[in-house]
């Protein structure tokens, strides 16, 4: 297995558990918040998917797909936040009205994030993709970020629900 065929199949393990977080949730639940001020699962999915979608787009140049979602979340937030250090009342304004939503959302994420991998080689993933850091970031580094990040909210999500 090479390094693309790792990414995409972490990649697609994010999108099979996504879904089955989501699925079934009611309003209620998908915005409750844990001891009243933790991180609610609506949140934390829509969250993911957001940093998926964003740090993909800076490595491929292309548009988020957010730009074709936002408008149907209908937030009260800056129209290309991801949640990275949102307050309290930032994340009390991330309210989900349907699981469907994320779901759709994350399906559109997912399809990007496997239209990129599916052309990538060792010398796309060796790519400086952010100069901010020392060292700078190569493409590799950033999708591996992204795994890491997408990876605890899901788990944060799915312990939420077995609750």
């Amino acid at each position: 297995m090479d390094a693309r065929e790792l990414l995409i199949d972490s990649f697609n393990r994010i999108h099979e558990r996504y879904g089955g977080v989501a699925d079934g949730l009611s309003t209620e639940v998908l915005n409750h918040r844990p001891n009243g001020n933790g991180n609610p699962i609506g949140w934390l999915l829509w969250h993911l998917a957001r940093v998926q979608d964003d740090h993909l787009a800076g490595i491929t140049g292309e548009t988020q797909v957010w730009a074709q979602w936002r408008d149907r979340f209908a937030l009260p937030l800056g129209e290309w936040d991801i949640g990275y250090g949102h307050s309290t009342e930032q994340v009390d304004a991330v309210q989900i009205g349907d699981a469907a939503l994320l779901t759709g959302y994350q399906e559109a994420v997912h399809r990007q994030t496997l239209r990129y991998l599916d052309g990538i080689d060792a010398a796309d993933l060796d790519r400086v993709v952010d100069r901010r850091w020392d060292p700078p970031v190569t493409a590799g580094v950033r999708l591996v970020s992204v795994l890491g990040d997408c990876l605890q909210h899901l788990g944060q999500a799915a312990y939420l629900k077995g609750l």
